[in-house]
Order: C-alpha cells, then sequence, then structure tokens
C-alpha cells in the first residue's frame, strides 16, 4: 500500500492546513512542532526532509491562497520543533518562505515575514548564507504598500541586524555589491532601509554600550585594510567604524595610527560626488587621530638609543602584534608613523600633502624629542617640497622648517653631515652669537642658496614668497646674517650677484623686513653696526645693492665713493648692452 498524499502529514493536518480560518491552520501548526519533536527523539530524519519537501514544494506554491499561509506557518512550527537541530536543515527551511517574498497576495507576504522571522530566530547565525536574499527580500518589502507587511518587514530586520552584529562570520565584501545596488532607489522607504545598513547605526550603538568588552585591537586590523578598499562603500563603513573606534576608546587605537593616516590622507584627494562621503569620513577620522596625539608620546624609554633611529618599517597595513604592558600598547609607533607621511608627501593629490605636512607641524610641535630623533629621513624631502607648485604647501612646508630651525630639541640633535657642519659653524660665529636657533637653522639655510643655486628658476618664481615668509616664521636679522656669510664663501659670483639682489629687493621693499630696516636706518648700537657690516661683506657682490645698503644705512658719503667709483663701469655696461641690443 503506497503512502498517503502529503505524508508525513495526517489527513486532518492537511486539511487543517488548506483551511482559511486561522485557528484552524494554527492547530495543524502546533501538530508539526509536535511531530518534528517525535521525529527528532527517533533519530528520523529521512522523516524531517520528507516533512520539508511536502510544505515547501507542495503547500508553499499551492495555487491556494490558504494553503501557501497554511505552507508558511508548517514550515515556522518545523523549525520550532527541531530548536538546536535547525541548523542542519537551513535550506529546506529558508528558500520556500524567501519565495513568498514576492507572493502577489499581502497576506502572504505578511506570513513569509512571520515565518522567517520564527525560523531565523531559532537558527540564529546559521542563515547567514541566505543573508544576500534575505537583505534582497527586505530591501523590496520595506516599501511594501500594505502596513502589515512594513511591520513585519521592520521586526524581521531588527532580528537580522543582532544577528550580524553577533555574528564573526559575517562576509562584509560579499554583501556591499547588493547594498551599492540598491542605494540608488528613489523608493524613500527603501532608501531608508539601505541607509539603515551603510550606517550601522545598530551595531554601533551596541559597540558604544559594551565598549569594554570590546576587541579594538582585534576588529582595528580587520577595518584598516577595509578603508583602503577599492569600494567606496566599504571605504566609508570601515572609516565610519575607526572614527567610532577612536572616539570610544581614545588612544588604545595609538598603535593603528600609521595605518589609519595611509589609508585617510589619499581619500582627502577625492574629488567625485560620489565620493563625497568617504571624503568626509576620512576627515572626522584623521582630525581625531591627530588630537589624540600628545605630549604624552614624547617620554623615550630609558633603554632608546640614538643609534636605533631609523624608518625602517613597513607599516602598509597598519597591523600590530600583541605587545605586553598597557603602556607599550597606547604609544604612538612615531617610526612607522614618518614613513607614511614621508610617502604621502609626495601623493600627487595637494589635499593629501597639505595633511601629511599639517601632521609633520603637529609631530613636531607635540612630540618634538622623538620626531628629531628621525629628521635625517624627512629633513631632506622637506628641502625639496619647496618646489611644489602649490603655494599653500610650499607655506606649510616653510612652517614645519620654521619649527625644525627653531626648536629647542634640535639643539640636542646634530645634523647628520656633522664634520661639515662644525666647520661651517665655525665660520658663521658671529651669528650664532646673537641667534637662539639650533643647528638645523644654519643646515637649512645653506640647503636652499644650495637647492636656489640649482634651480634658479625657483629662485626666480617663488625665492622672494619663500624668503619673505622666512622672515615672518623666524627672526629676520637671522635670516639676513646667516644668508650674507653663506654667500660671502659662494664662488659662483653670478649667483652670489642674483641673490645679493633678492635679498636686497626684499630688504628695502616688504613689510616683513620693516623692523629690520628701521635697525638699520640709525646704526646707533653695536647690534646694528655688526649687522650693516655682515650685510655689506656679501652685498658686495653687487654693486646695485651695495650703494642701496648704504642709502638706507645713511651712509650717504661712502655712497657717493662707490658711486665714482663703479660710474665708469655702469656706463660701460649700458653701453655693451646697448650694443648687443642693436
Amino acid at each position: 500500500m503506497g503512502d498517503r498524499p502529503h505524508s508525513p502529514l495526517s489527513v486532518s493536518c492537511v486539511r487543517a492546513l488548506n483551511d482559511k480560518l486561522y485557528e484552524k491552520r494554527k492547530i495543524a501548526a502546533q501538530e508539526i512542532d509536535k511531530m518534528v519533536k517525535e521525529f527528532l527523539a527517533q533519530n528520523n530524519t529521512a522523516q524531517i526532509r520528507k516533512l520539508l519537501r511536502v510544505l515547501g514544494e507542495d503547500f508553499s506554491v499551492s495555487h491556494n491562497l490558504n494553503t501557501r499561509k497554511g505552507g508558511l506557518m508548517g514550515l515556522a512550527a518545523t523549525a520550532i520543533g527541531l530548536g538546536k537541530e535547525s541548523d542542519k536543515y537551513v535550506s529546506g527551511l529558508v528558500k520556500p518562505v524567501l519565495a513568498c517574498f514576492h507572493d502577489q497576495d499581502s497576506g502572504v507576504r505578511y506570513y513569509a515575514c512571520e515565518a522567517l522571522y520564527n525560523i531565523v530566530k531559532v537558527c540564529r547565525g546559521s542563515v547567514l548564507p541566505y543573508f544576500n536574499d534575505i537583505f534582497n527580500g527586505l530591501s523590496k518589502l520595506t516599501a511594501d504598500p500594505d502596513q502589515h507587511v512594513k511591520n513585519g518587514t521592520e521586526l524581521l530586520d531588527r532580528l537580522i541586524k543582532d544577528i550580524v552584529t553577533e555574528s564573526a562570520s559575517f562576509d562584509l565584501v560579499a554583501f556591499i555589491p547588493l547594498l551599492r545596488e540598491r542605494i540608488y532607489t528613489t523608493n524613500t522607504f527603501a532608501r531608508q532601509f539601505v541607509v539603515s545598513w551603510n550606517v550601522f547605526n545598530s551595531f554601533l550603538s551596541g559597540i558604544r554600550k559594551s565598549k569594554n568588552g570590546v576587541n579594538f585591537h582585534g576588529m582595528g586590523n580587520i577595518l584598516i585594510v577595509h578603508s583602503q578598499s577599492s569600494e567606496d562603500l566599504i571605504q566609508h563603513i570601515a572609516l565610519t567604524w575607526l572614527h567610532e573606534f577612536v572616539m570610544l576608546s581614545g588612544r588604545t587605537m595609538l598603535p593603528f595610527a600609521s595605518g589609519i593616516i595611509n589609508a585617510t590622507l589619499p581619500c582627502l584627494a577625492y574629488s567625485d560626488t560620489s565620493q563625497r562621503q568617504v571624503k568626509e569620513a576620512a576627515k572626522l577620522l584623521n582630525t581625531r587621530m591627530m588630537q589624540i596625539v600628545d605630549s604624552r608620546d614624547d617620554q623615550l624609554p630609558a633603554s632608546s638609543k640614538s643609534s636605533d633611529a631609523s624608518v625602517t618599517t613597513s607599516p602598509e597595513s597598519g597591523e600590530i602584534s600583541k605587545e605586553s604592558g598597557d603602556l607599550r600598547d597606547e604609544q604612538l609607533d612615531i617610526a612607522s608613523v614618518i614613513s607614511v607621511l614621508c610617502q604621502m608627501l609626495t601623493h600627487n593629490s595637494i589635499q593629501t600633502r597639505i595633511a601629511a605636512l599639517q601632521w609633520f607641524g603637529h609631530l613636531l610641535n607635540k612630540i618634538p624629542i622623538k620626531t628629531f630623533q628621525y629628521i635625517d629621513d624627512f629633513f631632506p624631502l622637506f628641502l625639496q617640497t619647496l618646489k611644489d607648485p602649490s603655494d599653500e604647501v610650499v607655506l606649510l612646508d616653510l612652517e614645519a622648517l620654521a619649527e625644525i630651525s627653531s626648536n629647542p630639541a634640535g639643539k640636542q640633535a646634530k645634523p647628520s653631515n656633522s664634520t661639515e657642519t662644525s666647520r661651517n659653524e665655525d665660520k658663521s660665529a658671529n651669528t650664532k652669537v646673537l641667534t637662539s636657533l639650533n643647528h638645523y637653522f644654519d643646515k637649512f639655510m645653506r640647503e636652499l642658496i644650495q637647492l636656489f643655486h640649482r634651480e634658479q628658476n625657483l629662485l626666480e618664481e617663488k625665492g622672494t614668497f619663500i624668503l619673505r615668509q622666512l622672515a615672518l616664521q623666524l627672526n629676520a636679522e637671522d635670516i639676513y646674517r646667516t644668508l650674507s656669510e653663506i654667500l660671502m664663501q659662494e664662488e659662483d659670483a653670478s649667483f652670489a650677484c642674483i641673490m645679493v639682489q633678492t635679498l636686497n629687493t626684499i630688504l628695502l621693499t616688504s613689510t616683513e623686513l620693516f623692523e629690520l630696516r628701521n635697525q638699520l636706518k640709525d646704526l646707533k648700537t653695536p647690534e646694528s653696526c655688526s649687522l650693516f657690516t655682515c650685510l655689506y661683506k656679501s652685498w658686495c657682490h653687487g654693486p646695485v645693492a651695495t650703494v642701496s645698503l648704504c642709502y638706507l644705512t645713511q651712509n650717504y658719503e661712502h655712497a657717493c665713493d662707490l658711486l665714482e667709483t663703479l660710474y665708469p663701469f655702469i656706463f660701460l655696461l649700458c653701453f655693451i648692452n646697448e650694443i648687443l641690443l642693436v
């Protein structure tokens, strides 16, 4: 004798599942729950799978409206009866219900939401392999015209979010393309649904509530990797989470600084409207990271040696290994940070280069001692950055160079070419008596002259801008004394003449040199006389500059003597120029 139709369901149960009355279908569902528990007790998996086939292939796809509803109630009852064993039958439970999400009848769609809610509540993380299908269905049902369906969708959505939050196996990368596809929907409800997943507010609120038990280090490494993704949405989510982590844990995130900087600074270059959110998230994260770096990070460990100070780390990923001790865990890895910033300083985006220089300025201001340990790694790069086409970049670069030249930490550090520097310092002893600047000021001035010598187009195009800005950042007298002494030793007379003419024009005309001009006008103090003597020796490279310096200092008699001496040569020079023009 063959099996009865719809076996293992009884005839009365089949009839009740097909009934139009909800109460009768509910009784049938209770019978199914009891039946499944008996099958489990007997370890009769064959009957359980047969039951799932009947409910999923016969009832849930029936042409009869009430039969489909009964099938959905039966699937939910089966999941409840299976309990912890439901993870072995997830496919048979979930797939038929998902198919009913698209049913033409709103009542069936509501029953499908209710059934899946009960199934997911039992199966929990076991349903995640079907997450994309579930999300796809929810994104459509959230815009359903029937309010009951919307309410059911909202309950199911909250449950799914809870499960994703508690699961370590959720595949974010696989989920993002689906999220991106749905984000352009024109339906208001559907867009709100997508945004709720995009921002992950419910996840982050859970982290905020239990921040003391959150493994920020473990999740930080993963987020830094995703924050450098080519997918805009992945980047935005990762950067948003990292910002929240920094807000919540503060200095605990310091070991990730190099990785975070490496991820955020390139995002500041984004100009497309579609990448605006990523750029804003990167700005917020970068600002917050800068705020948690302070003077506490400038404490050198007792065992540290200057010989160990070289940038050899590769901080691209920003990943860290576990270190013993809370203090060590919260220390900034200055070497890796500087290594990343040096890379960012050569980035093709102006905004990224600006951000890198702002970071350098912050480090020099807050943790100068540690930063000066690595100055030989970035000082040459700063000099090259003076050639940057952006005035804003050059201005920030000059501010950083001025900080290097004047910071007390620079007095403890010696430039790498110490022999040459010592020799040069002996030659500029007069300047060192007056200046309060460090060793790197002399080095900077000499390197600047060499740069102008090599790149005379830079002197022509930006020389005046650079020197005037330096006069604002540093002591103008120190600058002019040092440059004058350097030019006295210059072997290229033609270049020395051009350089002196430039310095002289700035001295006579710029507002930044107003105080220095006043100091030279009277020559009433030994210091002002010493300054005039120092300038005069190098100003002799340019006849016009020499005469104008004498007029400025009211040495009129000497100026007349110079003009009488120089007149024949000036006349001859004008005559030669006139012939050349013909």
